[in-house]
């Protein structure tokens, strides 16, 4: 029976805590695709399952990782077969479903896209569920209508990895991005990712007034919380803010006034449950837009063994960029 390493989530002083076990491939759940994973990456939601400083596993045991990159080993699909590389982000992975800090994993066939040839798997990773997240952040952006030509583009949480891939993203396509962080030492990063300016995140978090001055033409927002309602009450009229993040907090202390006076347009986006046909935009462009060369500014490579550790350095706020996980290491 072949055995390998996964990062396991099990209930401990009732809380989860993610540990490094060895399983067995019986033991993976009966879906009709097996993948070998190569690499995975460390998001928000992965850290706060893997501490248990949030309640994401909402069952135990759970395999953590919420995005894989690999190659499928097994397949009852007549669509895939082994060989075929792809990428998994989202759909309730790590939270209803077995997740990508594993050497194998059984998947639905629904949820698989192949992986662009442009990429490598831990360059996708690199991208991962942050990189896929931001990009149909940009998407919103555009559909709204929004032009470089427009103005400046307010990014929080910039130095994370949505932020990060966020920043080179609207760099490649010509827009203004003015990133926000609470870390003075990452605006030589954040510049080299192409950041127009940076501003320190105490100008956005705190407690706004119902409208200010108008400085954005739009946001993407990582942080919820002040640093929301603060971006919204500054954006300009029919400008658009996508928030995908929580960082910060779940609330949102704002009034209508933005929406009824300017006709400010908050767009919610969701990456977990997001629909095929918006995922393979998502990818066609990220591997349009982004050379894999120039993913090297934007992530580390760490081995999974060393997961609990990185789950709580993200969540204090020490770590930058995107770290991928080398599932095999």
């Amino acid at each position: 029976m072949t055995e390998f390493n996964a990062i396991v989530a099990r209930e401990v002083d009732r809380r989860s805590q993610g540990t490094l076990e060895t399983l067995t491939l019986d033991v993976l759940p009966d879906r009709d695709v097996l993948v070998k994973i190569e690499y995975s990456s460390l998001n928000y939601k992965d850290a706060l399952a893997v501490s248990g400083r949030g309640k994401i596993c909402r069952s135990m045991p759970m395999v953590c990782g919420i995005d894989l990159a690999g190659t499928i080993a097994e397949s009852a699909h007549q669509d895939w077969k082994a060989g075929d590389r792809v990428v998994i982000n989202g759909f309730g992975m790590s939270e209803t479903v077995w997740g990508g800090y594993s050497q194998y994993q059984r998947v639905s066939s629904d949820w698989l896209v192949r992986l662009p040839e442009t990429f490598a798997p831990e360059q996708a990773m690199a991208i991962g569920t942050a990189g896929y997240t931001a990009m149909l952040c940009v998407h919103a952006l555009q559909d709204h209508g929004v032009t470089p030509d427009d103005g400046r583009i307010c990014v929080s949480g910039a130095s994370g990895g949505v932020g990060s891939v966020a920043l080179l993203l609207l760099a490649k396509l010509g827009y203004q991005a003015v990133a926000v962080s609470g870390r003075p030492e990452t605006e030589p990063y954040l510049r080299e990712l192409g950041a127009v300016d940076v501003i320190d995140r105490a100008e956005l978090d705190r407690d706004p007034r119902p409208l200010e001055k108008e400085v954005w033409t739009a946001g993407i927002d990582c942080v919820g919380s002040k640093t929301l309602a603060t971006m919204l009450a500054q954006t300009r009229y029919e400008g658009i803010v996508a928030a995908c993040g929580l960082a910060g907090g779940a609330d949102l202390p704002t009034t209508v006034m933005p929406f009824i006076l300017r006709g400010v347009t908050l767009r919610g986006v969701d990456s977990v449950m997001a629909a095929q046909p918006r995922r393979q935009r998502a990818w066609d462009d990220l591997a349009r837009l982004v050379a894999p060369a120039e993913l090297a500014a934007v992530f580390d490579i760490r081995p999974m063994s060393d997961l609990p550790k990185l789950a709580t350095q993200l969540l204090d706020g020490q770590l930058r960029g995107r770290i991928v996980i080398d599932v095999n290491r």
